[in-house]
């Protein structure tokens, strides 16, 4: 049968691949979401899309992705649905066969609250909330004195050990794609250990701040104020809410609440890692 009689639950879910990309950003498009282009090529080569193609031929009708951190975790992001099939249900299924792909591995994802009553019936758990600032940056509020450097190729191996300790699971597929993938990537040191790092990559007219993993607020603070001095453009970026004296901080250097997502989980009670220690995500869909 052409697919264009199939009904919607019978439609094929595909996975994808770079040459999709431009597809995915047209679907983000159509759903009002900035096009994000450079953030969907980190998002399919370091994680896996799965998508149904629009019958009609008007390319991806629906679309998620997949980064998976190994057995402990694997975050679900980007889930898309096209306006003209949006609430018939094609969400939830793509969201079925992921979860029957992913098996025993735990499920995180950031949910906006009109998607959250679909990822609870689902069995996801809200486990935190995330606010999303938005803003230029004005320096108005000085960072703490903190060492705080450019990242060089000898200090890889000292970041993934903090990274893998701090977030809980091995992110070294996207951790070494930061150089390629960022505009900036800095370090902050004490005695010659590493006590954090974050990054600074474009995304349409921002630049987005994440990840941003540190030894404590105020190493946080430093290499943001860091990477803010860096550009011109406003900044973004998703700060879990339990970080009060940082949100507090960076609204006071001129950053808006522009959103809270909920952070859900799902095969698991918490996040792995130490959630004290990691500030920003690289971005919400990555988890």
């Amino acid at each position: 049968m052409p697919l264009s009689q199939l009904p919607l639950d019978r439609l094929p879910i595909r996975r994808l691949g770079p040459d999709d990309l431009l597809a995915c950003a047209d679907l983000s498009e159509n759903r009002g979401w900035p096009r994000e282009e450079h953030k969907w090529g980190l998002l399919l080569a370091a994680g896996v899309g799965h998508g149904i193609d629009d019958p009609s031929g008007k390319g991806l009708l629906a679309v998620c992705v997949v980064t998976s951190y190994g057995p402990e975790l694997a975050a679900i992001g980007m889930v898309l649905v096209a306006e003209r099939y949006a609430r018939q249900g094609v969400g939830r299924r793509l969201m079925r066969h992921v979860l029957a792909e992913a098996g025993d591995t735990p499920l995180s994802l950031y949910a906006t609250s009109n998607g959250q009553p679909l990822y609870e019936e689902l069995g996801f758990t809200e486990v935190a909330r995330a606010e999303m600032l938005k803003g230029s940056f004005t320096a108005a509020e000085p960072a703490p004195e903190r060492s705080v450097r450019p990242a060089t190729a000898e200090d890889v191996l000292q970041v993934l050990r903090l990274d893998h300790e701090i977030f809980g699971a091995d992110r070294t597929h996207l951790i070494t794609r930061l150089p390629a993938f960022a505009d900036q990537l800095r370090v902050a040191e004490q005695d010659g250990e590493i006590t954090g790092f974050a990054a600074l990559w474009p995304n349409m007219e921002t630049h987005v701040i994440g990840p941003v993993i540190a030894r404590d607020t105020g190493t946080a603070q430093a290499l943001i104020a860091s990477l803010a001095a860096a550009t011109d453009r406003p900044l973004r970026t998703d700060i879990d809410t339990g970080h009060s004296a940082l949100v507090t901080w960076l609204k006071a250097n001129g950053l808006e609440q522009i959103t809270t997502n909920a952070v859900m989980i799902r095969s698991r009670p918490e996040l792995p890692g130490d959630g004290n220690r990691r500030f920003a995500p690289l971005t919400v869909a990555a988890g």
